[in-house]
């Protein structure tokens, strides 16, 4: 599994916009390319984000990149053209333990 990995710093006076955008509309749009197989949205603080999309292998990554990325990151900047800082890291997963 592949993490795909994006962390935003959101101006505060944008931060309640960012949650209600990425939750209605841009987390949805992603999954819905079927790449991915999960996501996760967590906050630090008021204004730091962290979102983490779940890619079967880097496959799958690199197929949304090249096929849907664009698209979905002009639909962002439309809402958002200034006030949110991002960063992008892709993770490999080498196991995973649950304690269920």
């Amino acid at each position: 599994m592949i993490i795909y990995e994006i962390t935003a710093t959101v101006r505060t006076d944008l931060s309640e916009k960012y949650e209600k955008y990425m939750i209605e509309r841009h987390i949805p749009d992603l999954l819905e390319t079927g790449f991915f197989s999960g996501a996760r949205l967590t906050r630090s603080g008021e204004n730091r984000y962290r979102i983490q999309y779940e890619a079967r292998d880097r496959k799958a990554l690199d197929g949304y990149l090249e096929t849907e990325a664009a698209r979905l990151r002009a639909d962002f900047l439309a809402h958002f053209s200034e006030g949110v800082e991002l960063s992008r890291e892709n993770w490999e997963v080498l196991q995973i333990w649950n304690n269920d």
